[in-house]
């Protein structure tokens, strides 16, 4: 593996923390003997050329310095590459790189982290979720999350956990489950849903941990529905999810396949806690897709 390794920056990330994590995070590579480009871009499709430009002139490594919403935009640069990925999360839900047992608002031990797993040859190839062009690590949610979701976006206080916890409340206020049309593989389901939550990795939104029993190496989706039930019902089982015991109550059921399609009126699909568009999408689970490098 070549020594030269980029560093993809989002200046933005956590109230520009992905500006500040870039510095201890290269200094870290730079220590282990690494040589490190930055990269840089206007926007996202600006950022997305320089990145795809640095993976085809054959950098040894991408490291995405960022949330959750940067490691998917590197995705797309990577994914079926054979260009490794790393992760400097310093966002607001950094789930994917939970989910890589990599640190989470420590870009200097995270940049130790990765600067040993490269020399050491800690790869490994992992699943990856693909809906049209755009990939995904972590889950692709819809229904009442997906509302929560947005309006976690739009609140610009507080930040981290706490901020889907208020979207929480906040949504409740609108609740209501809403008709699903549900293709797992070749079987068709038509349920009345709160959310469908199709998980590639186990959480979302800083933690919550949707798809508990997700493994990133099966080749399968875990896709966990959770029933009609009522404002009170959800306000009870919503909070166990930080925890994955909400699988454990009636309403909610687990399933799995390669292949989902899910179609709603009125409801948007978010991966990696940015938008998709509005149902329906099709979803399907790519084994090995991406390069990663961890702990």
């Amino acid at each position: 593996m070549t020594s030269e390794i980029t560093l993809f920056v989002n200046p933005t990330a956590g109230r520009g923390r992905g500006a500040r994590a870039a510095q201890p995070a290269a200094s870290a590579l730079r220590a282990a003997g690494f040589s490190v480009r930055t990269v840089l871009g206007e926007d996202a499709a600006d950022a997305l050329v320089r990145a795809r430009a640095a993976v085809e002139a054959g950098t040894g490594a991408l490291i995405a310095v960022g949330g959750d919403g940067m490691a998917g935009l590197a995705l797309r640069a990577v994914a079926g590459t054979r260009t490794p990925l790393g992760l400097v999360a310093v966002g607001t839900g950094n789930d994917f790189a939970r989910a890589l047992g990599l640190p989470v608002r420590e870009p200097a031990a995270a940049g130790r982290m990765i600067a040993d797993a490269l020399k050491c040859g800690r790869i490994r190839d992992i699943d990856l979720g693909q809906v049209g062009d755009r990939w995904f690590g972590t889950v692709l949610a819809s229904g009442f999350d997906s509302r929560v979701n947005d309006r976690g976006n739009r609140m610009r206080w507080p930040t981290g956990r706490l901020k889907y916890d208020l979207a929480m409340i906040g949504e409740l206020a609108a609740f209501r489950p809403v008709p699903y049309r549900i293709r797992l593989d070749d079987e068709v389901l038509e349920v009345e849903a709160t959310l469908v939550a199709v998980g590639n990795g186990s959480s979302y939104g800083g933690g919550m941990r949707i798809c508990p029993g997700a493994d990133l190496t099966d080749g399968l989706f875990d896709v966990t529905v959770v029933g009609d039930c009522s404002r009170a019902t959800l306000l009870r089982v919503f909070p166990r999810v930080y925890r994955g015991t909400h699988v454990d109550h009636p309403k909610v059921t687990v399933l799995r396949a390669a292949h989902v399609e899910i179609a709603a009126e009125g409801v948007t699909g978010y991966a990696d806690g940015e938008p998709l568009g509005p149902l329906p999408l099709s979803a399907r689970c790519v084994r090995g897709g991406v390069r990663v490098v961890g702990p």
